[in-house]
């Protein structure tokens, strides 16, 4: 008897991990994917601060030969701008149309999807995160620790392990940077004070890095250059379990398409992929035993509802969308002002607060990451002083300087969707998606953030007036929901094992799926979840 044969759609989180447990059992993979790819790696050789020295033209590497990663003043309101050789995973495709209500959408066409650019944050959910699927937890739990023997990760079993599950395979815990350093140990000596009084917790961050070398990989040596991509593979992104999948005889890699919908029978069954050549726009199917469709909850549901709409005429308006809520906290640490900071660290966040909410599931997670090698021009320019004053204060005040990214739930709602339009000029349907905040969320961002507000306080820190930001929905690009798992058979649902309710021989494993946002990156989950379905149903 011949292999399953598994049509895969993407290449990022999901769909890799889908991929390797797929062919760890057996099954023969076709993955098919635009997969713009990411430039070599710049003197990896090289930490931070000698990039700026060591380089014949560092402005084009650090700002862009076109200036296109500064952030200008007025432009946006975010404190961090994406590298110039890193736009490449936002870069998109004209056949992907969108147009947003109340929601900034990103997408990726590059290899390994949006976590190419993620902070490496690998949070397992927990038991109330999860009552809303139509699985027990136990179910789950088991694949963080398997995914964290695949992509490393590095972490603590400690005061917020309650919210952060232990797994197994979690590594050592990488150097403290200073701030961080003085952070937790302030947080020990007030910790009953947070925990009883704000219901905060504060501990290590997970994060899906290697503090050691690998056959495969090098473990992390602090050269500061988190922000413009590991050069030495330390920080996990999908484009690793990519390259060595594609070493397995079972796999195809079929890079340079755009998959636009399905071909679907009389009996609603899955035939093909239909997919066209960017180079030339030639069209092409692919044809398979299944169809798994992991190329984020966006383009997933893009390609659902066009396959629809081909097949049938119309297509239905998927409800549901989530995405976490994201409120960027500056604090200065007052004993650090006046400190050198050290270029020559991890740069993302190494400390994590935790805050209770009404219920368990109702948790809030808040990243804490103290100001390192970042680009500085946004804060700079912030500041309501004259250049050469805010270059003044911003010297001096660099290493006492943090941020802490607080998250919040989500739940689905029957007003945020996505839905087609069709084209005025005969071309490809565009999506329209639509997303109205809670209405209750105000008032739920202004409780937490007074308890945000004091948490830093008793760490010895403030909040400058005027500098918080609430970062529009959409821009956490933590996306899910549209057609979410359910126990019962329901059209525009998924099985628990993510089998599609509407089509035959199609599966979805990505965010699409989940029934419910808990306030963390949701990425390790994708993951775990992936690999859960590809060993149940493939």
């Amino acid at each position: 008897m011949s292999a399953r044969h598994v049509l895969v759609v993407g290449s990022g989180a999901s769909a890799v991990h889908f991929a390797q447990s797929a062919l760890e059992r057996g099954s023969r993979v076709t993955m098919l994917d635009v997969g713009r790819e990411r430039p070599e790696p710049v003197r990896p050789d090289l930490p931070f601060a000698a990039l700026k020295t060591e380089l014949d033209d560092p402005c084009a590497y650090f700002l862009g030969p076109r200036y296109e990663a500064v952030l200008w003043p007025g432009a946006s309101g975010e404190y961090y701008g994406v590298p110039a050789h890193k736009s490449y995973v936002f870069e998109g495709v004209p056949q992907f149309r969108l147009r947003a209500r109340g929601f900034a959408p990103l997408s990726s066409f590059g290899q390994g999807g949006l976590a190419e650019a993620w902070t490496g944050a690998a949070l397992p959910f927990t038991a109330p995160e999860v009552e809303d699927y139509p699985f027990p937890y136990e179910e789950l739990a088991p694949y963080y620790g398997r995914v964290a023997r695949r992509i490393g990760v590095s972490g603590a079993a400690d005061d917020l392990a309650a919210f952060l599950p232990a797994h197994e395979h979690l590594g050592e815990a990488l150097d403290l940077d200073e701030h961080s350093a003085l952070l937790l140990a302030r947080y020990q000596k007030k910790k009953r004070a947070l925990n009883e009084d704000l219901g905060c917790w504060m501990g290590r961050s997970r994060v899906a890095v290697l503090r050691d070398d690998t056959p495969s990989r090098q473990g992390c040596t602090y050269l500061g250059r988190c922000l413009w991509g590991c050069p030495r593979d330390a920080l996990y992104t999908p484009s690793i379990t990519l390259r060595e999948i594609r070493t397995h005889a079972g796999f195809r890699y079929v890079g340079g398409v755009y998959v636009s919908r399905l071909e679907i029978d009389g009996a609603n069954r899955v035939r093909a992929a239909v997919a066209e050549r960017l180079a030339g726009g030639a069209s092409e199917r692919h044809e398979a035993d299944a169809v798994v469709l992991a190329a984020g909850t966006l383009s997933s549901s893009r390609i659902f509802l066009e396959s629809l709409r081909q097949h049938g005429g119309s297509a239905p308006r998927l409800a549901g969308l989530m995405d976490n809520r994201q409120v960027l906290l500056p604090f200065v640490n007052l004993g650090m002002l006046r400190r050198v900071y050290d270029a020559e660290s991890y740069q993302y966040h190494q400390l994590a607060l935790g805050l209770t909410g009404p219920r368990p599931k109702e948790y809030v997670h808040g990243l804490v990451t103290t100001l390192k090698t970042a680009l500085i021009h946004p804060i700079v320019q912030s500041l309501p002083l004259d250049l050469a004053s805010a270059l003044y204060v911003f010297k001096n005040a660099h290493a006492a300087l943090g941020v802490v990214n607080v998250n919040w739930f989500d739940s689905r709602r029957e007003e945020n969707s996505l839905e087609l339009e069709p084209a005025a000029d005969g071309g490809p349907s565009r999506m329209l998606v639509s997303y109205s905040p809670a209405s209750d969320e105000k008032q739920r961002i202004r409780a937490t953030l007074r308890r945000v507000r004091g948490a830093l306080w008793e760490l010895g820190c403030f909040v400058p007036p005027g500098m918080m930001h609430v970062r529009p929905m959409g821009a956490s690009v933590h996306y899910a929901g549209t057609l979410p798992m359910s126990a019962q058979r329901r059209p525009l649902t998924t099985s628990r094992d993510g089998a599609s309710h509407d089509l035959e021989n199609l599966w979805f494993a990505d965010g699409t799926t989940l029934p419910f946002l808990p306030a963390k990156n949701l990425t390790f989950t994708l993951m775990a979840n992936a690999m859960r379905i590809a060993e149940r149903a493939f």
